[in-house]
């Protein structure tokens, strides 16, 4: 449940009301009984949890900053084994 600061146009009186988003506004002081106004609150900051957040969470396609220089799978596979077969060549000569 959300908590609004309210204060008071006429005393000053600051309070913190514990309240459903439907809830109406509060109108009236609970020190003086005349008019109050809501407070614009900053609120809490971001909140992460979980085991960790990564580069390619959440993102569509590849991305540069992944590691695998805009390469698909089959593509880097593709590269390996080639790499793998001039290795091989190297070393039957």
């Amino acid at each position: 449940m959300p908590s609004y600061d309210y204060e008071c146009i006429s005393c000053g009186h600051r309070f913190e009301m514990f309240q459903k988003i439907t809830d109406e506004p509060v109108k009236d002081c609970p020190e003086c009984g005349n008019q109050v106004r809501r407070l614009i609150a900053g609120g809490m900051g971001v909140i992460f949890k979980g085991n960790g957040f990564y580069v390619t969470d959440n993102r569509k396609g590849s991305s540069n900053l992944s590691g695998n220089n805009g390469k698909s799978k089959q593509e880097k596979d593709k590269s390996n084994s080639e790499t793998m077969g001039e290795k091989a060549a190297e070393k039957k000569s």
